[in-house]
């Protein structure tokens, strides 16, 4: 059983998973109208209104079963639809849009750290002295940590260049011709590949990659960020 502690704490990251993943959707389209693509704009997903990204599995049932696992968290969220053959520079600007998701989650951990730093020069004292109960004290300078370590987690998780995730497109746009033809026939099978790397791998062979990667990457990240705030 879990206690009502622990439950709110995974409604609560949840939810901040959530919140990130729609930043990160929204940056894409934004990314994509800034280079003259405006799809996103059209099909109205440029709004951080939670009713135009949330998918089903990907950003709640996905980051529930993780959480309840006490794993790394991240989900996904509709993927906002854009139209490479309206960039101005296809190329160049795939690249541009595909970066711009990652690029939101590592400046939102990094507001989440701006926020966590002055928390903690507010709160501690504020507690010390008796004006501030603990648990609200303790509740926001851990809701702000959790904020930041799970967009640190959704930055570097879509930084791996296997599709459909938006590293894929730093590989993609290394590939031309025949090679870049044989990557989108990939991407129609990507996901099932990927299922099994996050899931079956770890489950059934005791082998975790991706745990290792995100240890390595958004953990030491993670460490130094909460390091800086002391």
């Amino acid at each position: 059983m879990y206690s009502t502690q622990r439950l709110i704490s995974i409604a609560l990251t949840v939810a901040l998973v959530m919140l990130s993943a729609i930043v990160h959707e929204v940056a894409h389209g934004w990314a994509a109208l800034r280079c003259g693509d405006p799809t996103a704009k059209e099909a109205g997903r440029l709004t951080l209104d939670p009713r135009a990204h949330l998918d089903g599995f990907g950003s709640v049932v996905l980051p529930l079963i993780m959480a309840f696992l006490g794993g790394p968290v991240f989900a996904f969220a509709k993927p906002v639809p854009y139209n490479p053959r309206r960039l101005r520079n296809p190329r160049r600007d795939e690249l541009v849009v595909a970066l711009a998701g990652p690029a939101s989650n590592l400046l939102q951990a990094l507001l989440g750290w701006a926020l966590l730093c002055a928390a903690y020069k507010w709160a501690i004292p504020a507690w010390a002295s008796g004006l501030l109960p603990f648990w609200l004290a303790d509740g926001v300078i851990s809701l702000l940590a959790t904020y930041m370590n799970v967009n640190l987690v959704l930055c570097f998780f879509n930084l791996i260049p296997f599709p459909p995730l938006d590293g894929s497109k730093v590989l993609l746009f290394f590939l031309k011709g025949e090679a870049r033809a044989r990557f989108y026939e990939l991407e129609r099978y990507a996901m099932p590949v990927l299922i099994i790397v996050l899931y079956l791998l770890p489950s059934f062979l005791g082998v975790d990659p991706l745990g290792a990667y995100l240890d390595l990457t958004a953990g030491n990240a993670y460490g130094l960020l909460v390091s800086a705030v002391v």
